[in-house]
C-alpha cells in the first residue's frame, strides 16, 4: 500500500491518496487532467512530490 501526495504548478493545492498500484494510479491522474469534475484535474495537480510505502492494512 502505497500513500502518495501530488502539488499544482503554484504548490497552492496539496492532494493525498492511498493506492496498491502507484504507476497505474499516476497514469489515472494523469488521464483526468483539464477535467473539471475530478480534483486532481481541476487543480491541475499533477506534480508528485511524495510517496511512502506502508503496511497493508488487514
Amino acid at each position: 500500500m502505497y500513500v502518495y501526495m501530488l502539488t499544482n504548478p503554484n504548490r497552492t493545492v496539496l492532494y493525498t491518496g492511498v493506492t496498491n498500484d502507484l504507476n497505474r494510479r499516476l497514469a489515472e491522474h494523469g488521464d483526468t487532467l483539464g477535467s473539471g469534475n475530478k480534483f486532481t484535474g481541476r487543480y491541475q495537480a499533477n506534480l508528485f512530490v511524495y510517496f511512502e510505502l506502508c503496511p497493508d492494512p488487514k
